[in-house]
C-alpha cells in the first residue's frame, strides 16, 4: 500500500488531500500542519468576516470529513526535515512518517520588515484566521485605522473597515494602489474607487516608524508626515515558505522550484500553492499567491499522482471584492507593451486587455465580468487577438478563442 504524506494544512494542501479520496486512492495519507486549525479558506478573512458579516471560518473540508475518510490529521506539527533518499519526513515532535509522495504546501508568510514600533500593540498583520479575530476584535472599538500597503489584500481591509465605518488612512510606496500588477492607469481605478469611499490615501511614501506609549497611537512617514489612529494594519506583501524545502536539500528560487507537472527536484516530492514557483508553459517561471490557483494546483496534483504526471497549464483568475465593486483578473504579467480597454474605465465598467508583442498575457476587469473568463481560453492558447476585437464590446471572446484554438 501506498503512502502519501502533504505537508501545510492551507487551501492547497487540503485541497490535494481532498482530491486524492475524491480520486478513488485509498492508501495512506497523512497531513501535516502546523497551524492547529482544520484547514480553512482565506479569502473570507479580509472581506466578509473582517466586515463581521459572518462569525466562522470556511473550512475546506467539514472536521468530520478527514476522519470519515481515514486522514491522518497532524495539526500544530512542524514538519522539520525531508530525508529525500530515505523517503521519511521528520517532525517536529519526533515522527518519522514513510512516504511514497511527499507534497511541499507550506504556503507563504507576512514579509516583515524592522520598522522601528512595528511590534507595538495595535499593529496588525493580517494572513491567518486568529489574525483577522483579533483585528476584527479590536476594529469593533476602534474609530481610525492606519494602513501600510495597498495590494490587493491592503485594498480589501481598507474597504471592510470603511464599510464598518471606520475612518481609514493608507500609506503606499507606489503612485497608485497595485501598481506593479495593473501599472498606473488600472490602478487608478482602484485609487478612485476608494477616494470615492472617503479612504485618504498618501502615495510615494514610506513608514518612518510607528509611535505609541506601549500601545499603537500614530504612523511617522517618510516623509515627515504623522498620521494617528487606534490600530494599524501593516500588508506589504508575503514570502514563501521554503524553510523547510532547504533544509531538504530542495532547489530553492523565491520559492520551491518545481517543473511544469508540479514536480520538485527530487523524486517523489512535489509543491503546490504558494510556495511553488511553477515553470508555467505560457508564463514562464512564476510564483502565484491567489486561492484560485491553490485550489487548482492542489485539484490538478491529487490527480496527477495517481496517473501520469500532467503540465499545469492553468491561465490563472483571481477575484476580489471592494464596496460596491467586483474586481476580476486572469493570466499573469509581469510585463507589457499595450493595453486594450473594452467598455468604460469612466464609469468603472469594464475589461482592459494586458498585451506584450501582441500576445494576450492578462485581463483585467471591474463590474464586467463576463469577459474575464472568456478571455481565458486565449491567454492559454498564447493568442495574439486583433486588439480592435478585443476593444468591441460586441464582439464574443468565445469566437476569438476558437479561431486561437
Amino acid at each position: 500500500m501506498t503512502s502519501i504524506v502533504v505537508i501545510g494544512g492551507g487551501q492547497a494542501g487540503a485541497t490535494a488531500i481532498g482530491k486524492l479520496r475524491d480520486e478513488g486512492y485509498d492508501g495512506d495519507l497523512v497531513l501535516v500542519g502546523d497551524e492547529p486549525a482544520i484547514p480553512y479558506e482565506r479569502p473570507p478573512l479580509s472581506k466578509d468576516f473582517l466586515r463581521g458579516e459572518r462569525d466562522d471560518h470556511a473550512q475546506v473540508r467539514p472536521e468530520a470529513w478527514y476522519a470519515e475518510n481515514a486522514v491522518d490529521l497532524r495539526l500544530g506539527v512542524r514538519a522539520e526535515r525531508i530525508d529525500t533518499a530515505g523517503r521519511v519526513v521528520e517532525t517536529a515532535d519526533g515522527s518519522r512518517i514513510a512516504f511514497d509522495h511527499a507534497v511541499l504546501a507550506t504556503g507563504s508568510r507576512n514579509r516583515h520588515i524592522p520598522i522601528p514600533g512595528i511590534d507595538l500593540t495595535g499593529v496588525f498583520g493580517l494572513r491567518s484566521a486568529a489574525d483577522a479575530e483579533r483585528l476584527r476584535d479590536a476594529a469593533t472599538g476602534a474609530s481610525k485605522a492606519v494602513l501600510v500597503g495597498m495590494g490587493f489584500i491592503g485594498a480589501e481591509v481598507a474597504a471592510s473597515l470603511r464599510v464598518r465605518g471606520l475612518e481609514v488612512s493608507v500609506i503606499e510606496n507606489a503612485q497608485t494602489p497595485l501598481e506593479r500588477v495593473l501599472g498606473p492607469e488600472l490602478g487608478g481605478t482602484i485609487r478612485g474607487l476608494h477616494a470615492d469611499h472617503g479612504v485618504d490615501m498618501h502615495f510615494r511614501e514610506g513608514v518612518e516608524r510607528f509611535e505609541g506609549d506601549g500601545r499603537f497611537e500614530a504612523v511617522v512617514t517618510t516623509t515627515g508626515r504623522r498620521i494617528e489612529g487606534d490600530l494599524a494594519v501593516v500588508g506589504i506583501g508575503v514570502q514563501p515558505n521554503t524553510e523547510l524545502a532547504e533544509a531538504s536539500g530542495l532547489a530553492v528560487d523565491n520559492g520551491v522550484v518545481v517543473d511544469a507537472a508540479l514536480r520538485t527536484s527530487a523524486d517523489g516530492v512535489w509543491a503546490i500553492g504558494d510556495v511553488a514557483r511553477h515553470a508555467h508553459p505560457v508564463f514562464g517561471s512564476v510564483r502565484v499567491e491567489h486561492y484560485d490557483n491553490a485550489v487548482k494546483m492542489g485539484e490538478h496534483l491529487g490527480r496527477t499522482i495517481l496517473g501520469e504526471p500532467e503540465v499545469f497549464d492553468d491561465p490563472h483568475w483571481f477575484w476580489s471584492d471592494q464596496y460596491d465593486a467586483n474586481i476580476q483578473m486572469a493570466g499573469f504579467a509581469m510585463s507589457w507593451d499595450e493595453v486594450v480597454i473594452r467598455g468604460s474605465v469612466q464609469d468603472r465598467s469594464f475589461a482592459a486587455f494586458l498585451l506584450k508583442d501582441g500576445q494576450l498575457l492578462s485581463t483585467f476587469t471591474m463590474n464586467w465580468n463576463r469577459d474575464v473568463r472568456r478571455s481565458m481560453p486565449l491567454i492559454r492558447a498564447q493568442a495574439r487577438p486583433d486588439p480592435a476585437q478585443l476593444a468591441d464590446p460586441d464582439v464574443d471572446l468565445r469566437s476569438l478563442a476558437k479561431e486561437a484554438a
